[in-house]
């Protein structure tokens, strides 16, 4: 199915589709990085984790209207997506304050935001991806006003459905990244991926941190902590 390489990034590689132009496969790789990439590792079986969890977040949102580029997962570590324009906006939804967001402003660790708090990020790498409001947004990227206002939304809406999703394997969705794309009919919809590498999830027995934290702050194994959250997943089903 998968044809030529058209882009490699940090976690996946993206690959034409030889028959149809508006498809692309997403081929998860075992790469974990963080801090922009500072810091390095691999872990076998990471990639197959993270597009199976991702199968399973985009399929429920899917089952809940909220539109993505996602077909189906193909084999266990390549999934098949709509081909989309990427926005190069990243936007962070925070239910409680963790991460870079105490670093930034001294907010206490674990303070709950009600409602959630929405970031925006300019997905840039060689500038760090830093922190923009939507006067930027609107500068520095193609969306209008009105794309701002949906994509806030969808975000807010992927955030409801989330919680309530990873709440039924007992884990506290802290805060997680979006990306968004337009597709082939220019419909804004969800892309990228959803999974522990995007996500903060805290256990809500133990607190235990069950995402790349694990690997950022060196706490355990990171197989098998997404392990334990696909596990988590298909017991549920």
């Amino acid at each position: 199915m998968k044809d030529k390489l058209l882009y490699e990034g940090k976690a996946k590689q993206v690959f034409t589709v030889a028959d149809n132009p508006n498809l692309l496969v997403l081929s998860y790789k075992n790469d974990a990085t963080a801090f922009n990439g500072e810091k390095k590792a691999e872990f076998q079986g990471k990639g197959r984790f993270n597009n199976l969890i991702s199968a399973k977040v985009f399929e429920y949102l899917q089952q809940k209207g909220i539109n993505s580029h996602f077909k189906e997962a193909i084999n266990e570590t390549e999934q098949l997506v709509e081909k989309t324009t990427i926005i190069p906006l990243e936007v962070v939804i925070r239910n409680v304050a963790a991460g870079s967001i105490v670093r930034r402003t001294g907010i206490t660790e674990k303070t709950i935001f009600n409602p959630p708090l929405v970031e925006l990020f300019y997905k840039k790498d060689e500038l760090g991806d830093p922190l923009i409001n939507d006067d930027h947004v609107l500068l520095l990227t193609d969306a209008t006003e009105a794309d701002l206002t949906k994509i806030k939304k969808m975000a807010l809406q992927v955030n409801e459905q989330l919680q309530a999703f990873f709440k039924e394997i007992n884990l506290q969705l802290v805060d997680f990244k979006l990306e968004f794309g337009r597709n082939a009919s220019s419909e804004i919809v969800l892309s990228d991926e959803v999974s522990p590498d995007t996500c903060r999830l805290w256990d809500i027995g133990t607190g235990e941190k069950m995402d790349k934290d694990v690997f950022r702050e060196d706490l355990g194994d990171l197989v098998t902590v997404y392990d334990n959250i696909l596990s988590r997943l298909e017991a549920k089903q």
